[in-house]
């Protein structure tokens, strides 16, 4: 479904000196730096994919889905969305997508919800019966019909980013960006939109990119990760996968009815207070069953449990590379 060939996108910028001296010498010396904010991206995603594109701040990832989306020009290489490429089909191309910016809504403020979802529905010319079917659709997995009647400027940010994925879904997109939709919500909303990603990717087999910094969504919705960092491929694959790659190990932490703590011959034993022993093992050497079996063997246990890196810690280290 998308395409994405040796992208790359560069800025100039123009640098001058400070104060009035350094504003005449520009007039005469034009000095300029070219920022590389993107770097020879490459990738493939497949039709119905749900795909987490992330990275640190800066690291040139909404500049990436604005070239995806056909809002900016790269500088070099291509997107082919559906076959087509978007830069030279720009118009075609863009009749199939549907792009969220979760600091940026495509709501008239003036309006009422009901009347831009209307303008919409002219825009893209999409006949009346399609319109309510799609309508019914989002009204099931998101309750918006309540909205319709509400005045943009009236309604929460919850209620507006409601509005938005309802409006980026109008026309029945075949591809969905999202950037950064959850920032800003609370608990409530953020569960509405992960229903409504899981849901119109269900229902509708729409591919779905989504960047975000919020790494509940990443766990909850991603089986594929993309991460980019200063404009360059770090990650691509599976999320168990690189989770199992950059964090091996497990921790196991026992604790006995008294402050003797037996060894294991396949474990570091990392910590020991009291009587609670902390347990380090690789996943592909042994199981923690395994491990509690043989040291139920030696010593009677009082309780278990098993502690795994955490998806924040996993994220950090593959931005750090």
């Amino acid at each position: 479904m998308i395409d994405v060939k040796n992208l790359s996108k560069d800025y100039s910028i123009k640098r001058k000196g400070a104060g009035l001296s350094g504003a005449l010498k520009g007039l005469v010396t034009r000095n300029t730096d070219v920022i590389h904010a993107v770097k020879n991206l490459s990738f493939h995603i497949d039709e119905g994919e749900i795909v987490g594109f992330i990275g640190p701040n800066g690291a040139g990832k909404s500049t990436t889905i604005k070239m995806m989306s056909g809002i900016l020009t790269p500088t070099g290489g291509s997107v082919l969305i559906d076959g087509e490429d978007i830069t030279k089909h720009r118009k075609e191309v863009v009749r199939n997508i549907g792009v969220v910016f979760g600091q940026r809504t495509q709501l008239n403020w003036d309006l009422r919800l009901g009347e831009t979802f209307e303008l919409l529905k002219h825009i893209y010319r999409i006949g009346q019966t399609d319109y309510d079917k799609t309508l019914d659709v989002m009204n099931d997995i998101l309750g918006i019909k309540e909205l319709i009647d509400k005045p943009v400027r009236q309604m929460s940010l919850g209620q507006r980013v409601k509005g938005d994925l309802v409006a980026s879904m109008l026309h029945s997109p075949k591809v969905l960006f999202l950037d950064e939709p959850t920032i800003a919500l609370d608990v409530s909303a953020k569960y509405s939109l992960r229903k409504f990603i899981k849901e119109i990717n269900q229902v509708r087999k729409t591919t779905i990119i989504l960047t975000t910094h919020d790494l509940g969504d990443i766990q909850e919705l991603c089986e594929r990760l993309i991460i980019i960092n200063h404009g360059e491929m770090m990650e691509d694959g599976n999320l168990k996968e690189i989770t199992d790659r950059i964090a091996p190990y497990k921790t196991l932490v026992v604790e006995y009815y008294d402050e003797e703590a037996p060894s294991h011959v396949k474990c570091e034993m990392i910590g020991h207070e009291g009587n609670v022993a902390r347990y380090r093992f690789a996943k592909s050497d042994i199981t923690a069953a395994d491990i509690i079996a043989d040291l139920s063997a030696k010593k009677s246990l009082k309780d278990v449990s098993i502690e795994e890196a955490g998806i924040d810690d996993i994220i950090k280290i593959a931005y750090g590379n």
